[in-house]
């Protein structure tokens, strides 16, 4: 019984199931991954450089951004600065699940970090809201369906971009957003009450923090200074 068990575990944390347990995210990166193609190409760049972006920078937020930057003519450096204070969240969501990967080598944390996303943190979170061990192979099949998703979806919006002028008539803007929403309610099964309570009060703290912050520089940069301090108290409270 004890090697069936085993057996079972194994399967279940393999490559092949990591891409199954991707499959819930797709529909959001296909949407928003179109949007961003439409939009890359609206201001101005190529359907080969929309998709050398999503090969490169591989991040919805930071891309959306680039693309109006670039529309405006910023300068690199100007973009590059902004890309990187976007992306700066990524350092807390590696910090959070490196400690369940120490027994792999330097190499392969490096390959779950590179392409680790919002939404492939929310499903390897909700594995640890249950209580499940996650092994590499599960990541890499997690991580891999979904950079090779996005890739297609981008690609495919610059391609298609004339067809669809206006992405937010079909809710493609909204798609992120209930993207998320099905990731959280997926992990509230999972969750403690207790624990519930405290991620409340982080919330509400967050959003005390962005209204201050609003009040000295812009509503863009507030949302992303409140939301690092707001997960750093978290991680710093959490029990």
């Amino acid at each position: 019984m004890e090697a069936v068990g085993k057996a079972r575990e194994k399967v279940r944390l393999d490559f092949k199931q990591g891409v199954k347990d991707c499959i819930p995210t797709l529909l959001g990166y296909i949407s928003i991954g179109i949007a961003a193609g439409v939009v890359g190409v609206a201001a101005g760049m190529s359907a080969l450089e929309v998709a050398l972006l999503a090969v490169l920078v591989y991040a919805g937020s930071a891309q959306f951004i680039f693309a109006a930057l670039f529309l405006d003519g910023s300068p690199a450096a100007a973009i590059i600065l902004t890309t990187f204070i976007v992306n700066l969240r990524h350092f807390l969501m590696s910090a959070t699940l490196a400690p369940h990967f120490t027994f792999y080598s330097v190499r392969r944390n490096i390959g779950i970090g590179i392409l680790l996303t919002d939404e492939t943190f929310g499903v390897a979170a909700g594995k640890l809201q249950q209580k499940q061990p996650m092994s590499v192979s599960w990541m890499n099949g997690l991580n891999m369906t979904a950079y090779l998703c996005w890739i297609m979806a981008c690609t495919a919006g610059a391609l298609f971009g004339n067809w669809i002028a206006e992405p937010e008539m079909f809710g493609l803007d909204f798609a992120l957003t209930a993207m998320f929403l099905a990731l959280l309610v997926l992990q509230l099964d999972a969750i403690e009450s207790e624990k519930i309570k405290h991620y409340i009060k982080l919330v509400l703290c967050i959003a005390i923090l962005m209204l201050i912050l609003s009040c000295f520089m812009s509503s863009h940069v507030a949302v992303l200074l409140a939301t690092v301090i707001g997960a750093t108290i978290g991680v710093i409270t959490e029990k």
